[in-house]
């Protein structure tokens, strides 16, 4: 195989060294140069030969056949796991196939097919992978590693020899020398052989012959191309009196164009002699093109850049299969160095797992396997051989051998496959001592290598003796010119290739978790010199000189040896490859090694054909002891890139989506992270940062390590809920003792938060199963909102912190916690950024692109353009499905002539009803829609008719209806506070006749206006059974914004000068039937009556346009002033950075209302329908608003005096106390007084307007005897200051007292953490946060007079589910957190 291998060990330079290489190269030539730089064009196709290689469809190029599939479609468990991919891995997925088994095939290499293979010093040097120690004299000074794990070749430094092996899927085969050789029965027999074969050496030749049948060697034919290097080589057989042992090897290299016995189309040889770096030529009859597509056609699947670790036992089950730990190299994962040999993914071997690893990887993985507690023999590692390996060249003879490959061979004189010819001296007459024997074959040099080979040879020829002219001028000629030029030194140059036999002193041992090779006394000196002589006899009879290349093997054999007498005692395995589970003669049944590791001796030939028939073997015999059958139905011709003919379902349609997706990467890109934290486990914990800190507190640390793939970054751009595949593990010891594997899984970038305002997400959902058999869901996501605004450290924390949440498959919940990205974790997944297209770099960057667009515009937040409602033709929002709609609308007339609607919603039929009607007033600029919105899942009247009660709603004349255009006043709507209370009482009596009393729950401006009513006499408090007063009641604590902008009317003033009487919160903004223009606009009219220029003809047109001008210009003006309004309140300020959001009428109720949500609590749906839910507000109503709100510290306004002596008095207990004024007209007959009469200069002032303190008033606070009153507040309200409802509270217990003469709670106060101000109605979590404590509070004053209250669960047969019974008599301070 590798005649050059030796080379290998100075590529470990040439791999450090490579800019210094390019450096030198203009002293080569340039032919020279293209060698070791750039890559030679591979050899044109026989359009009747090799069908491998297709025209790509967009002729970009050839594209190849790809028998693996991506690691992600994995399925958890087959029939046979096979770890490796060479002549005994082949053998075994093949047969097992055939016995109709489902296979797992898994390789450390990549697929690469012939046109693919390395041809450069380049090339080669980016394949090339070193690991080893460096020696000084007989100490071990370092151990290191460079190249790429999974490149094609690997080159192990041991102690006393190196060894040569070949990563890809096919193994070695891909770089070996093709030489077919069977075993001597002789070597057979020596006593370290198991008695089944030692005994009869024949038993094996029927397993040759099949593995012949399928490898197909032939020998070079006599009628083929003439070869310079076989003729050399036979006459220095002559000359060393070997003639007889001088024959033509078998190889299995095509000479024909045809199909192999595998039924695929072979190419004839080129005689490239490229054999040893990969031959791209398609002659070469490797695993890849034999016994591999036979498997794939029966249904085995592929899994590249798989390392396989260690394996164990199956935990589950009946314990008869196995796991195998493996580290898969796709995707950059090996750039986490710390986590990639850790945690570690696997796959179960249900039925058996052959291990093919090779002689160095099998034993690497038994020792590991050994070390994590799995029962073997001791013997592990021990008796390994080189082979007798010996590399040798005839350097600088007289004649001309042509030894050097090239990638595109010349028609005369190429230099022909690598090994041709053979003088074996096995035989007894050559060697009558079996260990004696050895074979001597001539070799060729790679075109890759010839640049670096010829500075050995020639450095090391600087040592010899004198040279004569003629052989001094072919070195400088070969210097100047090249290793092709005709007669120079490399050019004369022969190779030489021995195996023979060594004392099998090799052993393998784990250091630091790497192997570590060493070969004490490998060869017997004394043959080693007659070898040595036989060379040097060879290399003088063509007046060459000979130069021995370092100890290197490219055969190694051993390391799981068959034991001699069938027990652990004297081997690993027994004759079939079973592992020995100790000394004994017990084994694992389904752990079988089928590679060279199991080889007890060394061959002292080139050892695959041998490998190849025990592994027939071994299939064989196990398959008659389980009583399975093969299918030896000939395949026919392949087609590589079609179906196979038979294959097992994938997992699921889930799996099988991904498996045609991720076939389909013509613009994809993958990454890798890694996610530490901590995972709390239990359900008892809701909240994240909780659960993270007892879970951290206990050290149940997790790891994620995922990879993530986007087959389409277009796809991921275009379409909204398109989502990445994720594959890797999660560890968790609190949750499984092993990896969790992940199944598939799904990654759906900045996605919508449904359950948020203006939030986006990055969302992990996971399926994932623990080796013992566990499923589990893991649901995760990253939160991006304008919280992260002009701060990179809360952009670097919304992007790399997962949330994370572990099921149950039916939902039920395991565990909690938070994943965090490190800083250097961050940095390796940057690496891994990568386009899964080859030489691609667009899609990494569309993806870059793609995330940024999605994450600067919350970074920079106020720049986000506004969001308007759609109009016409727009698409806007989905439609929501509406919900039940009233039972009934009544149109409601107050004393003072306003209309106003009332709507009725009643229980569902089958719901008993209760006694009690519930009325709900909402506040300012709003209607119903506030406790009948259609966007989440449980409104305020689905809650409350779903638990029986009938209920009214009545929007206020300042609420979303047309009279609030004429700019009435809270006060005004006192009565219409009267009427809805005095119609709901007359429609819901007692069964006697009797009034009923009505539960009332008002919010904000319409919680003032009750109270008004209350506190003048309009509405009696008998009428009313209890209260729920949301965020205000009699006492206006604004929130320090609002608290300012009614300390400084100037924005109201400027507003209506220049925009008019009317502020609309959503367009159309301009109102061509106001009866009130702006009064700025009046600037206008002149231009229509200014005269013509005299000196000018007038134009008709004019005449015509003048009359709508000053129209134009103010519909121009008004819409010009209303969008650079919507420009400023984008920078309004609105409190936490996480409040932002682009909506323009959610920007616009700001500036009136200040704040009304907590953004966190709204729903997308919600948020993005605002402009359904608010209206707009009148000047007149928002001068009167800010004019209660002025006063002294703190927002309390003093009352003026001048209320009508004969209005409101009562005798009462209402001396010193402090309220907000309620403005009233001086004429008494207020219920008929006009309404624009309320200021008659009509200018914002307000000083002509007198205003009284209510509750200073005496007897009027008496009114409220009785009356139980809930108060509830939002702790985020940034409307009301939450001092609005304290000192409501304090007022009526100082007033009344904190109990009944029962001992019951007259007034109550909850605080709902995390909550604002219209978010407790409209939040999409209102109904489990909020509702319950107002139910409760209705069930406590049902029918009693006196109190009760606290938190209730909604009943067993209403089957939300959404709280818990909470009961406190101590009401006052009760908080809520979400």
């Amino acid at each position: 195989m590798a005649c050059f291998v030796w080379a290998g060990l100075i590529l470990v330079v040439a791999y450090g060294c490579h800019s210094r290489i390019c450096g030198f190269a203009w002293t080569l030539n340039i032919r020279q140069r293209r060698w070791l730089l750039g890559k030679s064009p591979s050899s044109a196709v026989d359009p009747e030969g090799l069908d491998c290689r297709k025209a790509s469809p967009d002729a970009a190029g050839p594209r190849f056949p790809r028998l693996g599939k991506p690691v992600p479609c994995m399925k958890p468990e087959y029939d046979v796991v096979v770890v490796g991919s060479g002549y005994g891995g082949g053998v075994a997925a093949s047969r097992m196939a055939r016995a109709g088994k489902s296979v797992a095939i898994l390789e450390l290499g990549t697929e690469r097919w012939p046109g693919e293979y390395p041809s450069s010093l380049k090339d080669v040097t980016r394949d090339f992978h070193v690991t080893g120690e460096t020696t000084s004299g007989s100490s071990l000074t370092s151990k290191w590693t460079s190249g790429r794990k999974t490149g094609m070749y690997h080159l192990i430094q041991g102690e006393g020899q190196d060894v040569f092996v070949g990563n890809g899927l096919g193994g070695t085969s891909l770089i070996n020398a093709n030489v077919c050789l069977r075993a001597e029965h002789r070597t057979l027999q020596l006593e370290e052989w198991p008695a089944e074969i030692r005994q009869d050496p024949s038993s094996l030749d029927q397993y040759y012959a099949r593995a012949e049948r399928m490898l197909q060697p032939m020998p070079y034919p006599f009628n083929y191309q003439h070869l310079k290097k076989l003729e050399v080589f036979n006459e220095q057989a002559h000359a060393l009196g070997k003639a007889n042992d001088f024959y033509i090897v078998p190889q299995t290299t095509f000479f024909h164009n045809g199909p192999n016995n595998a039924g695929v189309q072979m190419n004839a040889s080129t005689c490239s002699g490229q054999d040893c770096t990969g031959i791209n030529d398609g002659s070469k009859n490797s695993v890849l093109m034999n016994y591999l597509p036979d498997a794939w056609n029966h249904g085995a699947e592929i899994f590249c850049e798989c390392e396989l670790r260690y394996i164990q036992k199956d935990p589950s089950g009946d314990g008869n299969g196995y796991v195998v730990y493996y580290a898969w190299h796709g995707n950059g994962r090996a750039h986490f160095k710390d986590d990639f040999h850790e945690q570690l993914m696997w796959v179960r071997a249900k039925e058996i797992c052959f291990l093919g690893a090779g002689a160095i990887g099998t034993t690497e993985i038994l020792l590991r396997s050994q070390a994590r507690g799995m029962g073997m023999s001791s013997l592990v590692g021990q008796k390994m051989s080189g082979n007798g390996d010996m590399l040798s060249f005839g350097y600088n003879s007289n004649r001309i051998i042509n030894g050097v490959g090239s990638e595109e061979p010349p028609a005369l004189n190429p230099c022909g496959p690598t090994v041709t010819s053979i003088i074996d001296s096995r035989g007894s007459d050559a060697s009558p001592n079996v260990r004696d024997g050895y074979v001597l074959q001539e070799g060729a040099i790679p075109a890759a290598l010839a640049p670096v080979i010829q500075g050995l040879l020639e450095a090391h020829a600087n040592s010899l003796p004198s040279w004569p002219m003629k052989r001094l001028l072919s070195r400088v000629k070969g210097f100047l010119f090249g290793s092709y030029s005709a007669g120079c030194s490399v050019n004369r140059t022969q190779s030489y290739l021995v195996m023979s036999h060594d004392n099998r002193e090799g052993s393998i041992s784990l250091q630091n978790d790497r192997p570590h090779l060493a070969f004490s006394g490998v060869e017997r000196v004394g043959k080693i010199g007659r070898i040595q002589a036989v060379l040097q006899r060879a290399t003088s009879a063509i007046g060459g000189s000979l130069i021995n290349a370092p100890s290197i093997s490219v055969h190694p054999l051993g390391g799981a040896r068959m034991s001699s007498d069938g027990t652990g005692r004297h081997g690993v395995v027994n004759h079939l490859g079973q592992v020995f589970t100790g000394l004994g003669a017990e084994v694992h049944e389904g752990l079988v090694c089928c590679d060279g590791s199991i080889l007890p001796t060394s061959l002292g030939v080139n050892p695959f054909a041998t490998i190849t028939a025990l592994a027939e073997r071994a299939c064989d015999q196990l398959a008659i002891s389980r009583q399975w059958t093969f299918n030896e139905t000939p395949n026919g011709r392949l087609d590589l890139f079609g179906a196979p003919a038979k294959s097992f379902p994938l997992l699921d349609e889930k799996h099988d989506m991904d498996y045609r997706r991720l076939h389909d990467q013509s613009d994809g890109a993958s990454f890798t992270e890694i996610m530490d934290g901590f995972i709390y486990i239990g359900s008892n914990i809701d909240d994240f940062e909780t659960a993270n800190k007892v879970a951290r507190g206990s050290n149940s640390s997790a790891r994620l390590f995922t990879s993530i793939e986007i087959p389409s970054v277009e796809a991921l751009q275009n379409e909204p809920n398109y989502a990445a595949i994720a594959s890797g593990t999660l560890s968790c010891y609190a949750l499984s003792k092993d990896t969790l594997l992940i199944l598939h899984g799904g990654v759906r970038f900045f996605t919508a938060e449904e359950n948020h305002a203006d939030c986006v997400k990055v969302s992990y959902t996971l399926s994932l199963l623990s080796a013992s058999g566990d499923h589990y869901l893991l649901h995760g996501y990253k939160s991006i909102d304008s919280g992260i605004a002009f701060s990179l450290t809360k952009v670097w924390k919304a992007t790399t912190t997962l949330y994370t949440t572990i099921t149950r498959p039916d939902g039920s919940v395991v565990g909690r916690g938070i994943l965090h990205i490190s800083t250097s974790n961050f940095i390796r997944e940057l690496c891994t950024l990568r386009s899964m297209k080859q030489g691609s770099y667009r899609p990494v960057l569309h993806f870059i692109t793609f995330f940024l667009s999605h994450t600067l515009p919350y970074f920079l937040a106020p720049f986000r353009p506004a969001r308007y409602p759609p109009s016409d033709s727009d698409h806007g929002p989905a439609p929501i499905p509406p919900k039940s709609g009233p039972s009934d609308t009544i149109s409601l007339t107050a004393k003072d002539g306003t209309i106003t609607n009332l709507k009725r919603w009643d229980p569902p039929p089958e719901r008993a009803k209760h006694d009690i009607p519930i009325l709900l007033i909402p506040g300012a600029s709003v209607d119903d829609t506030v406790f009948t919105l259609p966007t989440i899942p449980t409104n305020t009247i689905d809650y409350f008719t779903s638990r029986g009660y009938r209920c009214y709603v009545h929007t206020l004349r300042f609420g979303k209806t047309p009279a609030a255009r004429l700019g009435h006043t809270v006060y005004e709507a006192r009565w219409d506070v009267h009427a809805s209370l005095e119609y709901v009482r007359s429609v819901d009596t007692e069964t006697d006749g009797r009034k009923k009393q009505v539960y009332v729950i008002c919010h904000c401006l319409g919680s003032i206006a009750t109270s008004m009513a209350l506190l003048t006499g309009a509405v009696p408090s008998s009428w009313i059974a209890g209260m729920t007063c949301s965020q205000v009641f009699f006492n206006l604590h604004f929130s320090p914004d609002n608290s300012w902008k009614a300390r400084h009317p100037i924005l109201l003033k400027a507003y209506r000068l220049l925009l008019g009487d009317w502020y609309p919160t959503s367009p159309p903004y301009t109102d061509p039937s106001s009866p009130s223009p702006p009064p700025a606009l009046n600037l206008i009219q002149p231009i229509s009556n200014n005269p013509w220029p005299r000196a000018l003809p007038k134009p008709k047109l004019i005449n015509l346009l003048k009359p709508i001008i000053p129209t134009i210009l103010s519909t121009y003006l008004q819409t010009t002033l209303h969008a650079l309004l919507d420009t400023l309140l984008k920078f309004y300020p609105i409190g936490p950075a996480h409040e932002y959001c682009t909506n323009s009428t959610c920007h616009r109720s700001n500036l009136i209302f200040g704040r009304c949500f907590t953004h966190g609590n709204l729903n997308r749906a919600t948020h993005d329908r605002m402009h359904d839910w608010f209206g707009g507000a009148h000047m007149r109503f928002l001068e009167h608003l800010m004019a209660l709100g002025r006063g002294g510290e703190g927002g309390v306004w003093m009352g003026r005096e001048g209320l009508d002596a004969g209005q409101g008095k009562e005798e009462g207990t209402g001396d010193g106390m402090e309220g907000i004024g309620y403005g009233e007209e001086k004429d008494t007959d207020t219920a008929t007084k006009d309404i624009g009469q309320y200021n008659d200069n009509n200018n914002g002032d307000d000083s002509d307007t007198t205003f009284t303190d209510l509750l200073a008033t005496p007897g009027n606070l008496s009114r409220l005897q009785g009356l139980p009153i809930l108060f509830l507040h939002g702790s985020a309200n940034a409307v009301f200051d939450p001092l609005s409802t304290a000192r409501s509270l304090e007022i009526c217990r100082d007033a009344f007292g904190e109990r009944d003469e029962c001992g019951r709670e007259r007034f109550q106060r909850i605080v709902v953490q995390g909550y604002g101000h219209l978010d407790t109605w409209m939040g999409w979590c209102s109904a489990r946060d909020v509702f319950p404590w107002v139910e409760g509070h209705v069930r406590g004053v049902r029918g009693d007079r006196g109190g009760g209250g606290g938190r209730v669960r909604g009943e067993e047969e209403d089957g939300d589910g959404f709280v818990k019974v909470e009961r406190d008599g101590e009401c006052e301070s009760h908080t809520l957190s979400l």
